[in-house]
């Protein structure tokens, strides 16, 4: 199995980017999917999760600014960022898990892509 993250940049606050995650060797559609951030000096936290039945949870921190989505055919998941802020700034990483799990849960988690760095400036 594996993740592969990209899609991460620098942009200015206000602005946009889609971070894909390609899945490889899983039966998608099956696989739980979320989009984790790890800042420097804090722990890796959630940002978003969608379920393989298409449910999603967002952070409250991201809600109303952030999408995640799924496109099963392509073995995909994106996060969409809009209205970007400097706080965003952190390294993103997807991960997934077959079936249905704990979402909210880091460690329930057992596949991780090797995360891609987004930048905000101010």
């Amino acid at each position: 199995v594996q993740l592969q993250a990209c899609g991460g940049g620098l942009v200015q606050a206000g602005g946009s980017l889609r971070l894909p995650c390609a899945a490889s060797g899983l039966t998608f559609g099956s696989y739980g999917m979320g989009w984790f951030r790890q800042a420097p000096g804090k722990e890796r936290e959630l940002v978003a999760a969608i379920s393989s039945g298409g449910s999603t949870y967002y952070a409250d921190s991201v809600k109303g600014r952030f999408t995640i989505s799924r496109d099963n055919a392509k073995n995909t998941a994106y996060l969409q960022m809009n209205s970007l802020k400097p706080e965003d700034t952190a390294v993103y990483y997807c991960a997934g898990r077959y079936g249905s799990f704990n979402y909210r849960s880091r460690g329930d988690y057992n596949y991780w892509g090797q995360g891609t760095l987004v930048t905000v400036s101010s």
